[in-house]
């Protein structure tokens, strides 16, 4: 059976991890295809360039295909942002997967399903193929709720995406609120949030467009939905990724993609806190930070207690 949901496909420069995504895109047949791909930052990236997006050609299933290609280096958050702004106007739903992203067959059935289960739910702003947790499962459901909307391998609904705030101009309302204290429930993690988004929002760095959706779901108290095993690996890990470098280096790269099954569904539609505290602990610094922020107070009590020393205040030791 045939993908009924049309699917974006993300190339670049790397046309050997390109073939093999675009294996389990034939594998799936999706009905229609649309491929986006960026320009080379330099004549020397030009001939991948091209090598990736011949891949692309040999379509030999009965399938729509639409491409998008820039001749000039527009930056990942341009030219996915934009990319998917030129798909959205023309469907209402969409798979997303960049050259990076190898999912298991499972996957795009997973995505078929609960894009239509939760179409009318505006509750629900992403499906995620992401499963960080070490194989820790939430529930005795096939999958959860959680604020964490994880981009490798993802789909999501025109009425989700058409919010998009590719300029941030939401943010200082947003962040003059407080509003990151009533999504997040530690103090850290706000902290840790708060300087991403204002980073991205006065320097534009770092080049992501992913930062600026995961804003976007949380200005708008939108949730995603993710598996309780992993769909999805990423096989980009290495030197030659542009925002995955240094293989080996973090366990995210080795994660195994496995199926899914068939799918059973949650009772209620309610954010899995505490998964979404082991998410920001683990896949991002939140005990790294925790672990700094005592080191700190620490060190602040002992050159107190060094300075109450020095000026003979003995009785405030």
């Amino acid at each position: 059976m045939s993908c009924k949901t049309p699917v974006v496909f993300v190339v670049f420069r790397r046309p050997d991890l390109t073939q093999k995504v675009f294996e389990r895109i034939r594998e799936a047949q999706p009905e229609m295809l649309f491929v986006i791909a960026d320009g080379p930052r330099g004549a020397e990236e030009a001939e991948r360039c091209d090598q990736a997006r011949a891949v692309t050609d040999s379509v030999d299933w009965d399938c729509e295909v639409f491409r998008h290609y820039s001749e000039e280096n527009m930056g990942t958050r341009a030219r996915i942002s934009g990319g998917l702004d030129w798909v959205f106007e023309q469907v209402e739903t969409a798979i997303i997967l960049e050259d990076d992203c190898l999912p298991d067959p499972s996957f795009f059935d997973y995505c078929d399903e609960l894009l239509d289960r939760y179409r009318g739910d505006e509750r629900i702003w992403c499906v995620s193929g992401d499963n960080f947790r070490r194989g820790q499962k939430r529930g005795v459901a096939s999958y959860y709720f959680s604020d964490y909307n994880h981009g490798w391998g993802w789909a999501t609904w025109r009425r989700a995406w058409q919010c998009y705030d590719h300029d941030m101009a939401g943010w200082p309302a947003f962040r003059d609120a407080c509003c990151l204290d009533e999504i997040l429930d530690d103090p850290v993690e706000v902290t840790y949030w708060h300087t991403i988004f204002e980073t991205l929002y006065t320097e534009g760095t770092p080049n992501s467009w992913a930062y600026i959706w995961t804003m976007t779901c949380w200005m708008n108290r939108g949730l995603t939905i993710l598996p309780n095993v992993n769909l999805v690996a990423n096989i980009g890990f290495g030197v030659d990724g542009t925002n995955t470098k240094g293989e080996g280096a973090c366990w995210i790269s080795s994660r195994p993609a496995e199926s899914i099954g068939f799918l059973t569904h949650p009772a209620d539609v309610v954010r899995d806190r505490e998964a979404d505290q082991y998410t920001f602990d683990h896949v991002y610094p939140g005990v790294k930070m925790r672990k700094e922020l005592c080191w700190r107070y620490r060190l602040r009590k002992r050159l107190w207690r060094m300075k109450q020393k020095l000026l003979g205040r003995a009785d405030c030791l």
